[in-house]
């Protein structure tokens, strides 16, 4: 990059990670994959990478193993197999207690197994249907799903994207990963649900008068091909085999069917979400080497947040700042250079993950679940902050002490 011209990396840097942490940019109709692919265009045309660092910045690993996930996620969601598993939580809870701590145990659960903002499509429906049938109102459910899907999905490398980046980039063992991450995951689960249960005693001291019995169209064979997918996949992750291999296989064996066209299944995959990784790894290179991101860090004084407790508060606040996944991809270059990287790339994968917990726009995942209630029960900004302060805080306060 010409030296003489330092702020137009800069004006581009900012203006990108603004519209991407605010979900576009005022009196534009740009969302956030949009400012990605126009910042990443912006970064090459304005000559901070070449054409070919930009291609070069794109980590194929990781988009591979996000979009094998999809695949084998968007089988199991066209089986019915994730509505399946919430209606029975609804019809086996007799009281309020009971139906928020099933909830929160089954979205957390699965979002530990296959990508939290799935779980998050597929059971925001249900929990706006039972609630309906129960004549209670949704919303300490609906924030319940939120928060637990946020929370379980920090326990595996497959829970969340972000943690898809950093399992791709790191190296560390699937299992290692699990058994690192899986206390805080559980630590975190019963903290949202002791947090909720009293944030909302009132409500939740109502018993139910009605009994709620959703339906659910169930797909069999299309649901045992997808699951024994799932666990041969899961298998192989906990062995040891390469994540990305491993999910792009298993997603390109279950488009192998006569029953279920794979157009169909290919519509489940969320393409905005792989187009706006594409663009923000070049838009990342480019900070790289124009020497912001050097300059972030050095404000944020993240060089010297060495110790998980220190470097958990910095990703957290950035992750706020930005958004989760950016905020990742920031520290990518940085993480190697500290004395125990596998600590650093654990540390960043709890506190980027919890971290969206503190706000309705923190992360995907809260986004899907509020724009799918948005006409029957919307959930406001205010009513969000009295669950997400307090989860985030205590969730991650704990899980940075566990993981030390």
């Amino acid at each position: 990059m010409d030296p003489g011209f330092p702020w137009l990396a800069a004006a581009i840097f900012a203006l990108t990670y603004v519209a991407v942490a605010l979900g576009g940019l005022p009196g534009l109709r740009l969302d956030r994959t949009g400012a990605a692919i126009v910042g990443a265009a912006a970064m090459v045309a304005a000559h901070v990478v070449s054409r070919q660092e930009a291609f070069a910045a794109i980590d194929l690993a990781t988009l591979v193993l996000l979009f094998g996930m999809m695949l084998v996620v968007g089988q199991l969601r066209l089986s019915g197999f994730f509505r399946l598993a919430g209606a029975a939580v609804a019809r086996r809870a007799r009281t309020p207690h009971q139906f928020l701590a099933g909830l929160i145990a089954v979205s957390g659960g699965l979002s530990a197994l296959f990508v939290n903002d799935t779980i998050c499509l597929a059971l925001t429906p249900l929990v706006l249907e039972v609630t309906r049938a129960l004549g209670v109102r949704a919303t300490p459910y609906l924030i319940a799903l939120a928060t637990a899907s946020n929370i379980g999905s920090v326990a595996t490398p497959t829970g969340n994207p972000q943690n898809m980046l950093i399992a791709a980039r790191s190296g560390i063992a699937y299992a290692d990963f699990f058994a690192a991450l899986l206390p805080a995951a559980l630590v975190g689960l019963v903290l949202d649900f002791g947090v909720i249960a009293f944030v909302y005693r009132r409500e939740l001291a109502v018993p139910f008068t009605r009994a709620a019995h959703p339906r659910v169209r169930v797909h069999g064979f299309l649901m045992a091909k997808a699951l024994a997918a799932s666990v041969v996949m899961l298998g192989f992750f906990f062995a040891g085999a390469n994540v990305s291999v491993v999910a792009i296989t298993a997603g390109a064996a279950l488009l192998l069917t006569r029953r279920v066209k794979s157009e169909k299944v290919l519509t489940e995959v969320n393409w905005n979400l792989l187009a706006l990784f594409a663009g923000l790894f070049v838009v990342t290179e480019a900070a790289l080497r124009s020497g912001l991101s050097e300059r972030l860090f050095a404000l944020l004084h993240a060089r010297d947040a060495v110790d998980p407790l220190a470097l958990g508060a910095v990703a957290a606040a950035l992750s706020n700042l930005v958004s989760n996944v950016p905020a990742v991809m920031l520290f990518v270059p940085l993480v190697p250079q500290w004395p125990d990287p596998q600590q650093a790339w654990l540390t960043l994968a709890l506190a980027s993950t919890l971290a969206g917990n503190l706000t309705l726009l923190g992360s995907i995942a809260n986004l899907i679940v509020a724009e799918g209630s948005r006409r029957e029960c919307p959930l406001t900004f205010g009513e969000y902050l009295k669950v997400g302060v307090p989860v985030t805080v205590l969730s991650l306060g704990v899980g940075l002490l566990l993981l030390r």
